[in-house]
């Protein structure tokens, strides 16, 4: 049984969710599980409009459309908020989980280049700000808004693709206590931090290396997307008391 068929196919009947980066790995299974659960959906995307469209067209449900969400535009978002309002006159939820990162060993700080650095904080951590700065009229409208933040455990163990995808994502988890406090009580803000995932992308890396991560995780293997969605989907209809908290989707990884 599904998370979304447990907690009840229509949790999130009447609610819109926007999620960036929903056409990745992991914000493929957040669209999906939300539209189970009832939700209409907005597929954000940056550079993959043809595979946004392509699952927008392919969730249960109507009024689902995939919407360019290029979140370092500050002036692409505030045109996406007005064709949000326009559309559908409200959102209830958003899910920001756009990132973007490449492998460079921590010691490597000449791999680490400005252009790198730059990019993985514009896209995770001025990303988030800037969508939620341009939603939060209709999300504080919809009296019982929500963002959940797509972080990672990489924020508390300093163990990921690079040092500044680590910072960034540290960063994103006090950006969600933060904005919990300034945007309380009409919008909860929650980060969801999931370890290793066995994406497409993480399933097309050295499998040794694959497997090593699993081991290492004392539930003894990485995470599905979906488990991570299910947390998302859980943070919008069973815990309603929940804001400025960081679900961890680990394994206990961080045990280790």
């Amino acid at each position: 049984m599904t998370a979304s068929a447990s907690i009840g196919a229509k949790a999130l009947q009447g609610r819109v969710a926007l999620v960036t980066g929903g056409a990745g790995g992991i914000g493929a299974a957040i669209v999906r599980t939300l539209a189970a659960a009832g939700a209409t959906v907005v597929v954000g995307y940056n550079a993959s409009a043809e595979a946004a469209e392509a699952l927008a067209a392919s969730l249960p449900g109507d009024g689902h459309r995939a919407l360019a969400a290029p979140v370092t535009d500050t002036a692409a978002i505030g045109r996406l908020a007005v064709e949000v309002e326009a559309g559908y006159g409200r959102l209830d939820m958003l899910v920001n989980c756009a990132g973007t990162t490449r492998f460079v060993a921590h010691g490597d700080l000449d791999g680490l280049d400005d252009a790198l650095i730059d990019q993985v904080l514009a896209v995770n951590v001025r990303g988030p700000i800037a969508m939620v700065r341009a939603f939060r009229p209709l999300l504080k409208a919809s009296g019982d808004g929500l963002v959940v933040n797509i972080s990672s455990i990489a924020a508390v163990t300093a163990m990921g693709s690079n040092i500044a995808y680590c910072a960034s994502k540290a960063a994103v988890d006090n950006l969600t206590k933060s904005l919990a406090r300034a945007l309380a009580p009409e919008i909860r803000v929650v980060s969801v931090s999931p370890g290793l995932v066995d994406t497409e992308f993480v399933r097309g890396l050295d499998p040794e290396w694959r497997d090593r991560q699993a081991a290492q995780t004392p539930l003894g293997r990485l995470s599905e997307p979906e488990e991570v969605a299910n947390a998302v989907l859980a943070v919008a209809s069973l815990l309603t008391f929940t804001t400025g908290s960081i679900i961890p989707i680990d394994g206990g990884r961080p045990l280790c």
